[in-house]
């Protein structure tokens, strides 16, 4: 009689799945967008200007075609297809929504950088929302996520489709804490207040309605939650890599 055979989950799906049951109990609704995206959605609406590198062909991968389009360079883009969506709907703000996806950059591989890997996307927009929002947000996410008591705290940066914009990092204290992860701060991901253009760009009105906005890696999320060394694992294939998960 031939045995049964359990399959593994990979961390990144494992990871999105506990990730989604958080964002889930917080209220926020899931959403997605296309990974062939057109420069649109993925650079005019987010308020990148026409010269920005980002739009360059050494840092994003252009397709060929009649109407210019990119394999996404980031989850943000749902962020403007989100909110244009319930604008048609007849739906004003509040919203709560968070996205995963694999997002692609036009980069050499090495052991913490891949040219593709997954992002995740949160966003919140109503009429009081507040920087002390964002703060509460990301504290409660990553305590339940890396079991611990986590701190927040933010580092001025600049981002296009947020003002102001900020880079996060988090310390995790207690016992189930990676040992390697535990107390130390790390710099995990970018946020910021929606920029009004961005808002415009969608159908809302930016002078009524504000919200903040946050995105970061969900592999790099995993390499420190399990302690592995090298990101490229995350996509070689190799089940001995999947097999301890």
């Amino acid at each position: 009689m031939q045995e049964d055979i359990k399959g593994h989950i990979h961390p990144i799906s494992s990871l999105i799945r506990e990730a989604n049951r958080i964002f889930a109990a917080m209220g926020f609704t899931f959403a997605e967008g296309p990974l062939l995206e057109s420069e649109k959605y993925n650079f005019d609406s987010l308020n990148f200007p026409p010269d920005h590198p980002a739009r360059d062909m050494q840092d994003t991968f252009f397709m060929k075609g009649d109407a210019p389009e990119v394999l996404r360079t980031h989850t943000s883009n749902v962020q403007v297809r989100y909110m244009e969506e319930q604008i048609k709907k007849g739906i004003q703000p509040p919203y709560r929504m968070v996205a995963m996806g694999k997002v692609f950059r036009n980069e050499a591989t090495d052991i913490t950088h891949e040219a593709e890997f997954f992002q995740m996307e949160g966003m919140v927009i109503g009429e009081d929302i507040t920087m002390a929002h964002l703060r509460g947000t990301l504290t409660d996410f990553f305590a339940k996520l890396m079991g611990g008591q986590a701190e927040v705290r933010f580092r001025p940066s600049f981002f296009p489709f947020v003002e102001p914009g900020l880079e996060v990092d988090m310390r995790v204290m207690g016992e189930s804490v990676p040992e390697k992860l535990r107390g130390k701060w790390v710099e995990i991901m970018g946020a910021g207040m929606v920029h009004p253009n961005v808002l415009q760009a969608a159908g809302v009105d930016p002078k009524k309605y504000q919200g903040f906005a946050f995105g970061g890696g969900i592999d790099r999320l995993a390499i420190l939650r399990w302690g592995i060394d090298d990101i490229r694992l995350m996509h070689s294939g190799d089940l001995r890599f999947i097999n301890q998960f």
